[in-house]
């Protein structure tokens, strides 16, 4: 599903305008983005899930087209990990 689609579910749903959802979804990644960003290291959103921050360290690595040994650096990555709610919806439990 790609990003007009889910616009316009939550429009159909919420009762408004296919506008008004583009904003709101714009409004609500952008918000993720900025926390996840800033100090926030997690938000945990009910029955989606929570998004995180994990730190990896600088590690050793080897290129696939040389074979040569390389150093990959530390960096900062996002994580999602579904909350049950949502596993459940999967499954099709209630």
């Amino acid at each position: 599903m790609r990003k007009p689609e889910i616009v316009a579910l939550v429009s159909e749903r919420a009762g408004i305008t296919k506008k008004a959802a583009a904003q709101a979804l714009t409004a609500f990644v952008d918000t993720i983005h900025t926390s996840l960003q800033s100090e926030n290291k997690k938000i945990r959103i009910a029955d989606l899930g929570t998004f995180r921050v994990i730190e990896m360290a600088a590690r050793r690595g080897v290129n696939p087209r040389t074979g040569k040994q390389m150093t990959i650096k530390a960096m900062r990555l996002p994580r999602f990990s579904p909350s049950k709610a949502l596993k459940g919806a999967v499954l099709g439990k209630k």
